[in-house]
């Protein structure tokens, strides 16, 4: 029998999937490294498995800052499923920080 997929679980999976239909219209361009980047990102989040795991993956970023900020502004329709994750995670993360750069930038400075 299947395991059951937790609620968290459940929402890191459909925003993978909105990941995935941005990577696969980007086909044979050359920003579809970098969305599969993105995606691999995406997969380290599902793969914490719980929203206290995520949340330590992430540190003190959101979501999307974890994903990087300028691929989701240009990519809007994920921010609803990026919503959703963020909604299931603890209390702490739910503050937005602003960063000065991409999330693995070793120089990154948060307010």
């Amino acid at each position: 029998m299947p395991r059951l997929r937790t609620p968290y679980e459940k929402a890191a999976g459909k925003l993978i999937s909105a990941i995935q239909k941005e990577w696969g219209a980007e086909s044979g361009l050359s920003t579809a490294d970098f969305s599969e980047g993105v995606m691999d990102a995406a997969h380290h989040l599902l793969q914490a498995r719980t929203p206290e795991a995520a949340a330590r993956l992430l540190s003190s970023l959101t979501v999307g800052q974890y994903l990087g900020e300028l691929w989701v502004r240009r990519h809007p329709a994920v921010t609803p499923f990026i919503r959703d994750v963020e909604a299931l995670l603890p209390k702490q993360l739910k503050t937005i920080r602003r960063c000065s750069a991409e999330p693995h930038s070793p120089r990154m400075r948060c307010r």
